[in-house]
Protein backbone atom coordinates (compact mmCIF):
# COMPACT_ATOMS: atom_id res chain seq x y z
CA UNK A 1 0.00 0.00 0.00
CA UNK A 2 1.12 3.68 -0.20
CA UNK A 3 2.25 4.90 2.88
CA UNK A 4 3.19 8.49 2.24
CA UNK A 5 0.51 10.89 0.30
CA UNK A 6 -1.24 14.07 1.08
CA UNK A 7 -4.78 13.64 2.41
CA UNK A 8 -7.00 16.90 1.15
CA UNK A 9 -10.56 18.00 1.50
CA UNK A 10 -12.03 21.05 0.46
CA UNK A 11 -15.45 22.87 1.94
CA UNK A 12 -17.35 24.49 -1.22
CA UNK A 13 -20.31 26.64 -1.78
CA UNK A 14 -21.68 23.89 -3.94
CA UNK A 15 -21.05 20.71 -5.96
CA UNK A 16 -19.80 21.87 -9.30
CA UNK A 17 -16.25 22.49 -10.10
CA UNK A 18 -17.42 25.12 -13.32
CA UNK A 19 -19.83 27.34 -11.40
CA UNK A 20 -19.08 27.14 -7.45
CA UNK A 21 -15.86 27.96 -5.35
CA UNK A 22 -13.68 26.31 -2.49
CA UNK A 23 -14.30 28.06 0.52
CA UNK A 24 -12.15 26.01 3.30
CA UNK A 25 -9.32 23.85 2.66
CA UNK A 26 -7.26 21.23 4.63
CA UNK A 27 -4.54 19.59 4.26
CA UNK A 28 -2.44 15.99 5.92
CA UNK A 29 1.03 15.35 4.93
CA UNK A 30 1.79 11.36 5.65
CA UNK A 31 5.24 10.38 5.40
CA UNK A 32 5.98 6.61 5.57
CA UNK A 33 2.58 6.01 7.46
CA UNK A 34 3.45 9.10 9.98
CA UNK A 35 1.99 12.61 9.42
CA UNK A 36 4.13 15.23 9.21
CA UNK A 37 2.43 18.26 8.28
CA UNK A 38 -1.20 19.98 8.37
CA UNK A 39 -2.73 23.22 7.47
CA UNK A 40 -6.12 24.56 6.77
CA UNK A 41 -7.34 27.84 5.40
CA UNK A 42 -10.56 29.48 4.84
CA UNK A 43 -11.00 30.76 1.27
CA UNK A 44 -12.75 34.01 0.34
CA UNK A 45 -15.37 32.75 -2.45
CA UNK A 46 -16.32 36.10 -3.62
CA UNK A 47 -19.76 35.22 -3.14
CA UNK A 48 -22.43 34.86 -0.42
CA UNK A 49 -23.15 31.90 0.90
CA UNK A 50 -26.22 29.81 0.68
CA UNK A 51 -28.08 29.07 3.70
CA UNK A 52 -27.76 25.11 3.18
CA UNK A 53 -23.86 25.51 3.09
CA UNK A 54 -23.59 27.75 6.42
CA UNK A 55 -25.80 24.92 8.21
CA UNK A 56 -23.83 22.09 6.97
CA UNK A 57 -20.24 23.70 7.53
CA UNK A 58 -21.09 26.30 10.11
CA UNK A 59 -18.59 28.56 8.08
CA UNK A 60 -20.12 32.30 7.67
CA UNK A 61 -19.85 35.27 5.24
CA UNK A 62 -18.20 37.23 7.83
CA UNK A 63 -15.64 35.05 8.43
CA UNK A 64 -14.69 34.43 4.63
CA UNK A 65 -14.69 38.46 4.01
CA UNK A 66 -11.43 38.83 5.46
CA UNK A 67 -9.61 35.43 4.18
CA UNK A 68 -7.53 35.30 1.39
CA UNK A 69 -8.82 34.21 -2.25
CA UNK A 70 -7.73 31.16 -3.73
CA UNK A 71 -4.93 32.98 -6.20
CA UNK A 72 -3.36 33.78 -2.59
CA UNK A 73 -3.53 30.25 -1.14
CA UNK A 74 -2.94 27.76 -4.03
CA UNK A 75 0.52 27.87 -4.71
CA UNK A 76 0.96 26.74 -0.95
CA UNK A 77 -1.43 23.84 -2.04
CA UNK A 78 0.35 23.02 -4.77
CA UNK A 79 3.64 22.95 -3.26
CA UNK A 80 2.45 20.92 -0.44
CA UNK A 81 1.27 18.28 -2.60
CA UNK A 82 3.94 18.46 -5.33
CA UNK A 83 5.82 15.18 -5.50
CA UNK A 84 2.52 13.33 -3.16
CA UNK A 85 0.00 11.34 -4.42
CA UNK A 86 -3.47 12.56 -3.02
CA UNK A 87 -6.17 10.97 -1.00
CA UNK A 88 -9.35 11.51 -0.77
CA UNK A 89 -12.82 10.25 0.24
CA UNK A 90 -14.26 10.90 -3.29
CA UNK A 91 -10.86 12.23 -4.19
CA UNK A 92 -11.52 13.37 -7.72
CA UNK A 93 -14.25 15.75 -6.43
CA UNK A 94 -11.71 17.75 -4.35
CA UNK A 95 -9.51 17.48 -7.15
CA UNK A 96 -11.54 18.56 -9.54
CA UNK A 97 -11.92 22.17 -7.88
CA UNK A 98 -8.37 22.42 -7.13
CA UNK A 99 -7.87 21.74 -10.66
CA UNK A 100 -10.13 24.00 -12.38
CA UNK A 101 -8.59 26.71 -9.46
CA UNK A 102 -5.28 26.07 -10.89
CA UNK A 103 -5.88 26.26 -14.44
CA UNK A 104 -7.64 29.50 -14.01
CA UNK A 105 -4.70 30.92 -12.68
CA UNK A 106 -2.32 29.17 -15.26
CA UNK A 107 -0.79 26.66 -13.27
CA UNK A 108 -0.34 23.18 -13.65
CA UNK A 109 -1.98 20.32 -11.21
CA UNK A 110 -1.38 17.01 -12.32
CA UNK A 111 -2.02 14.17 -9.77
CA UNK A 112 -2.36 10.45 -8.97
CA UNK A 113 -4.85 9.70 -6.66
CA UNK A 114 -6.64 6.99 -3.73
CA UNK A 115 -9.91 6.76 -2.92
CA UNK A 116 -10.88 5.63 0.05
CA UNK A 117 -14.78 5.90 -0.81
CA UNK A 118 -14.36 3.66 -3.69
CA UNK A 119 -12.45 0.90 -1.43
CA UNK A 120 -15.52 1.25 1.41
CA UNK A 121 -17.63 0.25 -1.82
CA UNK A 122 -15.77 -2.56 -2.82
CA UNK A 123 -15.59 -4.00 0.81
CA UNK A 124 -18.04 -2.63 3.09
CA UNK A 125 -21.10 -2.87 0.71
CA UNK A 126 -23.25 -4.14 3.80
CA UNK A 127 -22.97 -1.04 5.02
CA UNK A 128 -26.24 1.12 4.86
CA UNK A 129 -23.70 4.20 4.01
CA UNK A 130 -20.84 4.47 2.74
CA UNK A 131 -20.56 8.78 3.47
CA UNK A 132 -17.29 9.62 5.37
CA UNK A 133 -19.44 9.99 8.69
CA UNK A 134 -20.98 6.62 8.54
CA UNK A 135 -17.26 5.04 7.71
CA UNK A 136 -15.79 6.70 10.90
CA UNK A 137 -19.23 5.43 13.08
CA UNK A 138 -18.60 2.11 12.10
CA UNK A 139 -14.43 1.59 12.86
CA UNK A 140 -15.07 4.12 15.83
CA UNK A 141 -13.16 7.07 14.31
CA UNK A 142 -13.40 10.06 16.25
CA UNK A 143 -14.96 12.92 13.94
CA UNK A 144 -16.75 15.75 13.49
CA UNK A 145 -17.94 16.39 10.15
CA UNK A 146 -18.14 18.89 7.59
CA UNK A 147 -14.85 21.08 8.30
CA UNK A 148 -12.19 20.15 6.02
CA UNK A 149 -8.96 19.57 8.17
CA UNK A 150 -11.57 17.64 10.41
CA UNK A 151 -12.69 15.82 7.12
CA UNK A 152 -8.72 14.94 6.13
CA UNK A 153 -7.53 13.72 9.67
CA UNK A 154 -10.77 11.13 9.87
CA UNK A 155 -9.61 9.97 6.07
CA UNK A 156 -5.92 9.55 6.99
CA UNK A 157 -7.42 7.67 9.69
CA UNK A 158 -10.04 5.82 7.67
CA UNK A 159 -7.43 4.49 4.99
CA UNK A 160 -5.16 3.10 7.75
CA UNK A 161 -8.84 1.09 9.11
CA UNK A 162 -8.96 -0.25 5.33
CA UNK A 163 -5.55 -1.12 4.76
CA UNK A 164 -5.15 -2.92 7.71
CA UNK A 165 -8.51 -4.79 6.86
CA UNK A 166 -8.87 -4.93 2.97
CA UNK A 167 -5.29 -4.19 1.89
CA UNK A 168 -2.93 -7.75 1.60
CA UNK A 169 -6.91 -9.21 -0.02
CA UNK A 170 -6.87 -6.18 -2.70
CA UNK A 171 -3.23 -6.52 -3.70
CA UNK A 172 -4.41 -9.49 -4.99
CA UNK A 173 -5.24 -7.79 -7.73
CA UNK A 174 -2.38 -6.18 -9.04
CA UNK A 175 -2.33 -3.13 -10.60
CA UNK A 176 -5.96 -2.86 -10.35
CA UNK A 177 -5.41 -2.58 -6.76
CA UNK A 178 -7.69 0.32 -5.18
CA UNK A 179 -4.82 1.00 -2.37
CA UNK A 180 -2.34 1.84 -5.75
CA UNK A 181 -2.91 5.50 -6.67
CA UNK A 182 -4.38 5.88 -9.72
CA UNK A 183 -3.97 8.83 -12.53
CA UNK A 184 -6.59 11.83 -11.41
CA UNK A 185 -8.70 12.96 -14.45
CA UNK A 186 -10.53 15.97 -14.73
CA UNK A 187 -10.90 18.54 -17.92
CA UNK A 188 -10.41 22.03 -16.33
CA UNK A 189 -11.21 24.82 -19.20
CA UNK A 190 -9.84 28.22 -18.06
CA UNK A 191 -12.47 31.07 -17.27
CA UNK A 192 -11.91 34.31 -18.20
CA UNK A 193 -12.47 37.74 -16.21
CA UNK A 194 -15.95 39.43 -17.02
CA UNK A 195 -16.16 42.27 -19.97
CA UNK A 196 -16.34 45.89 -19.12
CA UNK A 197 -19.53 45.61 -21.11
CA UNK A 198 -20.51 42.89 -18.86
CA UNK A 199 -19.70 44.87 -15.91
CA UNK A 200 -21.62 48.21 -16.71
CA UNK A 201 -24.93 46.30 -17.72
CA UNK A 202 -24.38 44.64 -14.09
CA UNK A 203 -24.22 47.74 -12.49
CA UNK A 204 -27.00 49.46 -14.52
CA UNK A 205 -29.34 46.48 -13.92
CA UNK A 206 -28.49 46.40 -10.45
CA UNK A 207 -29.08 49.97 -10.00
CA UNK A 208 -31.99 50.08 -12.26
CA UNK A 209 -34.16 47.34 -10.34
CA UNK A 210 -32.36 48.56 -6.91
CA UNK A 211 -30.64 45.43 -6.18
CA UNK A 212 -28.46 44.55 -3.44
CA UNK A 213 -25.81 42.00 -5.40
CA UNK A 214 -24.35 39.38 -3.20
CA UNK A 215 -21.07 38.84 -4.87
CA UNK A 216 -18.39 40.64 -6.06
CA UNK A 217 -18.88 42.04 -9.46
CA UNK A 218 -15.35 42.59 -10.12
CA UNK A 219 -14.52 38.93 -9.10
CA UNK A 220 -16.57 37.53 -11.75
CA UNK A 221 -15.50 35.64 -14.56
CA UNK A 222 -17.55 35.89 -18.02
CA UNK A 223 -19.56 33.43 -18.14
CA UNK A 224 -20.25 33.56 -14.24
CA UNK A 225 -21.33 37.36 -15.45
CA UNK A 226 -23.34 36.29 -18.18
CA UNK A 227 -25.32 33.86 -15.81
CA UNK A 228 -26.06 36.38 -13.42
CA UNK A 229 -27.11 39.00 -16.37
CA UNK A 230 -29.31 36.64 -17.74
CA UNK A 231 -31.05 35.44 -13.87
CA UNK A 232 -31.68 39.41 -13.68
CA UNK A 233 -33.36 39.60 -17.18
CA UNK A 234 -34.75 36.99 -16.52
CA UNK A 235 -36.50 37.81 -13.40
CA UNK A 236 -36.59 41.44 -13.55
CA UNK A 237 -36.82 42.28 -17.54
CA UNK A 238 -34.69 45.06 -19.05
Amino acid sequence: MTDSYVCIDLETTGLNPRTDRIIEIGAVRVESGRITEEWETLVNPGRALEERIIELTGIHDEELAGAPEIAAVLPRLLEMTDGFVLLGHSVLFDYSFVKKAAVDQRLSFEREGIDTLKIARKYLAELESRSLASLCGHYGIDHSAHRALRDARATVELYRRLAEQFCEQEEAEGKKSLFRPKRLRYQARRDTPLTIPQKEQLYKLADRHRLVLDYDVEKLTRSEASRRIAQILAEYGR
